[in-house]
């Protein structure tokens, strides 16, 4: 660390730097599937649960929708991964 109390990336060995940059990216990838899953269930919520939960349960019809939207959710998920991944190569 310097007089400031930063660290100087650059005074890592190039082990270090690289055991660093892939924390940096596993901790970005689990930030975006955590994104993903408030983000699904958010959507399907919204969609699904339209009245209040009185048995502390879903009711059949809101437990089925959910079901759906996530699966839909999730197909949709992997179809854009499948043409990305076609586009990159």
């Amino acid at each position: 660390m310097d007089a400031n109390g930063e660290f100087d990336v650059n005074s890592l060995t190039p082990r270090y730097k690289q055991e660093l940059q892939q924390f940096i990216q596993n901790e970005t990838q689990k930030s975006k599937l955590q994104q993903s899953v408030h983000n699904l269930t958010d959507i399907c919520w919204t969609k699904c649960v339209t009245g209040s939960i009185k048995s502390g349960k879903l009711d059949k019809s809101e437990e089925t929708c959910a079901r759906n939207c996530v699966d839909r959710f999730l197909d949709a998920n992997f179809l854009v991964i499948k043409q990305l991944e076609g586009m990159r190569g």
